[in-house]
């Protein structure tokens, strides 16, 4: 549900408009150097700030609150908190009898009982992701060797991140959001990774890739470009005792496993569903639709703030198969 991991384990917790999120995470090693400002730079990334995010300035200052001793983890599972202080939440009064289109208020509504909190989309709100955040700043240490970059690549179909802030501000000004597609690549991975079936490399990153909001495909390699290619284009020829391979067509993951060569993958970011144009959506007491005004401050293109948390959840998933790969070495 909330939990993600087998030995790194992580617990995400909070609502948008509470009085905090945050994070649990188990199976921290001990001894890693850590304070408040080890998350300043990956935190700062994942802020609002740039033309096409969302107004709400938060300082989003973690506060390590279990787990810490000395400025080093001591082995117990690690809590850190971020305090929500700058909410608005009359902005979303009227959602809950006209839930947004394409976002979860109706579902939560339904699985929930009525009993969901609703204000700034609750529990399945963005917001959420400071908690993937921190924990990905904890995985990137514990990864000692692993390089992992994320960076925007396409922004509404155009590829050329200088056309990107006219994009946008296009979008902004007629009320309207753009998606974005976001490519990870990651160096050091050691070779082995990854337990097949059911918790291949793939799986696992997918399944936390798609927990991210707002993430709607996955592809590693080439993706869906192999399947326009014969074996002969696809196939990456193993050209040294490392494993090391002439392509990388495989995006360094084979049968399940990394392969030692950079592991790459791309996912789709859908636009941000709160709009101010007007749009249709169910009047839940008449039963019929009507149109909905969406207020509130939200992101013309959420795929902006979505480089670190890819890179954060890598890293968790990452680490968890590390430190299972260690359990099964002799």
């Amino acid at each position: 549900m909330n939990s993600f991991g087998r030995i790194f384990r992580i617990s995400i917790f909070g609502e948008s408009h509470g009085e905090v999120v945050g994070v649990t995470i188990d199976g921290v090693p001990a001894g890693i150097p850590l304070d408040e400002q080890s998350f300043t730079e990956d935190i700062s990334r994942r802020k609002s700030g740039k033309r096409g995010t969302t107004p709400r300035k938060e300082s989003d200052k973690p506060h390590i609150v279990t787990g810490i001793f000395n400025d080093k983890t001591t082995g117990a599972p690690l809590t850190i908190l971020f305090h929500n202080e700058n909410t608005i939440s009359n902005d979303y009064k009227n959602l809950v009898t006209h839930p947004r289109p394409s976002h979860a208020d109706w579902v939560a509504m339904q699985k929930f009982k009525g009993f969901a909190d609703y204000r700034g989309g609750g529990h399945f709100s963005g917001r959420l992701t400071l908690g993937l955040v921190a924990a990905g700043v904890i995985a990137k240490k514990i990864l000692k060797g692993v390089k992992i970059n994320s960076q925007l690549i396409e922004v509404d179909g155009c590829n050329n991140p200088a056309d990107f802030p006219e994009i946008i501000e296009k979008a902004m000004r007629s009320h309207d959001s753009v998606g974005g597609i976001v490519e990870c690549t990651i160096n050091g991975v050691e070779v082995g990774l990854g337990e097949p079936f059911f918790d291949s490399v793939e799986s696992v990153m997918s399944h936390m890739l798609f927990s991210i909001p707002a993430i709607k495909g996955v592809e590693f390699g080439l993706g869906f470009g192999s399947a326009r290619l014969r074996g002969s284009e696809n196939n990456d020829p193993i050209i040294s005792s490392d494993g090391k391979t002439a392509t990388n067509n495989a995006g360094g993951i084979v049968g399940g496993i990394s392969n030692g060569n950079p592991i790459v993958f791309r996912v789709a970011v859908k636009p941000t569903s709160s709009i101010a144009t007007p749009q249709v959506t169910l009047n839940t007491e008449t039963g019929q639709p009507e149109q909905l005004i969406i207020k509130g401050r939200h992101d013309a293109c959420i795929a902006l703030r979505v480089p670190v948390i890819v890179e954060a959840v890598a890293a968790i998933t990452l680490c968890d198969l590390t430190l299972i790969a260690k359990t099964q070495r002799f």
